[in-house]
């Protein structure tokens, strides 16, 4: 979730569940595998191309940016960590040197892993200790970090050598969302799959990459299937207790909204994660609230105890039924960001479907 996205208004089109739905039911029909369990890294001098390999020097047109590689990366730096899990469920954490920006614990599966790499900072880093990790490529899963005012721009990066990369989930015809772009069109999973094999093939373990996507999308299959929430309105709110952060009707929370059947009450909206007044969600009157649970302090009411004793306590917000209720759904902000957590997201979602059912 990014503060500084662009405000610009155009009547958009909400993407149908139907169309949500066939970009997350395509399952590979390649041998699963968990996340970050694959193939050993043949050595450098041993990696010639071929079938499954890369072929050097590598050019991909990225964001509006051309990225060549003349080599896989060996001192990479993730600003993001929706960039830093992926990278280390394609087992790469012996080329990381710095991670940042992180809003909740790594995922159990890869925290030994994690361990080994190290923290530049838990939000962004300077670009002073950017470049004491000495990072021969930098990704980033939010353009907000290659602005001018942010970490680094990516044209000052090209000019000392290093390459950059941007998670296609930010991209939009050709413009970082969060660098000062609008979305046109309704983000869809098949952009963080790109995000998986671009990077893969970057880093020369395309199998890696081809495993951790056909895992997600069984799981995908799996977390959806017979799930429908029957058009039930829905406000999912990141953080900040004064004004707060609400997804949006292009995003990736609207995505999980689509997937499993709820309306977005915010739909209408633009931007990922519009600041709105509390009266807007008041009047949305929505029949559940998907909860950002937060592991940081960066927002008043970042963490979900804070978000539901805000709730019961304000005069406007508890008059509301989902909240007399407590008709919540608990998610941690990695999950409702486009990340590989979007199949965690749809699990949680899919297990309060279940567990609620008599309610409904």
């Amino acid at each position: 979730m990014t503060t500084g996205a662009s405000k610009q208004e155009e009547t958009l089109m909400v993407v149908t569940r139907s169309r949500a739905l066939a970009g997350v039911l395509l399952v590979s029909a390649l041998a699963l595998a968990g996340c970050g369990a694959s193939e050993a890294v043949e050595p450098e001098e041993t990696a010639a191309a071929g079938e499954g390999r890369t072929a050097y020097p590598l050019v991909i047109e990225n964001c509006g940016h051309e990225v060549e590689i003349d080599a896989p990366p060996q001192r990479v730096v993730s600003l993001d960590q929706n960039s830093t899990e992926i990278l280390l469920s394609l087992g790469l954490e012996d080329r990381m040197v710095g991670t940042a920006s992180w809003t909740d614990p790594v995922l159990e599966s890869l925290a030994a892993a994690n361990e080994t790499v190290p923290r530049l900072a838990d939000n962004a880093p300077t670009y002073e200790v950017l470049l004491g990790a000495d990072p021969d490529f930098v990704t980033a899963s939010f353009g907000r970090h290659y602005t001018e005012g942010g970490v680094v721009t990516r044209d000052r990066l090209d000019e000392t050598g290093v390459a950059s990369y941007l998670s296609p989930t930010d991209c939009d015809e050709g413009e970082s969302v969060n660098g000062g772009g609008a979305r046109t069109q309704p983000l869809t999973v098949d952009a963080l799959y790109q995000e998986i094999r671009e990077l893969a093939e970057i880093f020369d373990v395309a199998e890696r990459g081809e495993a951790l996507v056909a895992d997600l999308q069984e799981r995908a299959a799996a977390a959806v299937e017979g799930v429908d929430f029957g058009g039930q309105t829905v406000v999912f709110w990141f953080a900040d207790t004064k004004t707060p952060y609400i997804a949006g009707g292009l995003g990736s929370a609207s995505m999980l909204a689509d997937l499993t059947g709820m309306e977005n009450a915010f739909a209408d909206e633009v931007d990922d994660w519009p600041a709105v007044g509390w009266e807007s969600v008041v009047d949305a009157d929505p029949d559940l609230f998907v909860l950002g649970d937060l592991q940081r302090d960066r927002f008043p009411g970042d963490r979900l105890d804070d978000k539901v004793a805000f709730l019961t306590g304000d005069p406007l917000t508890q008059t509301l039924g989902a909240v007399q209720d407590e008709r919540f759904i608990a998610l941690h902000g990695a999950e409702m960001n486009p990340s590989i957590r979007f199949v965690d997201g749809l699990e949680k979602i899919r297990a309060w479907w279940a567990a609620n059912q008599d309610a409904r």
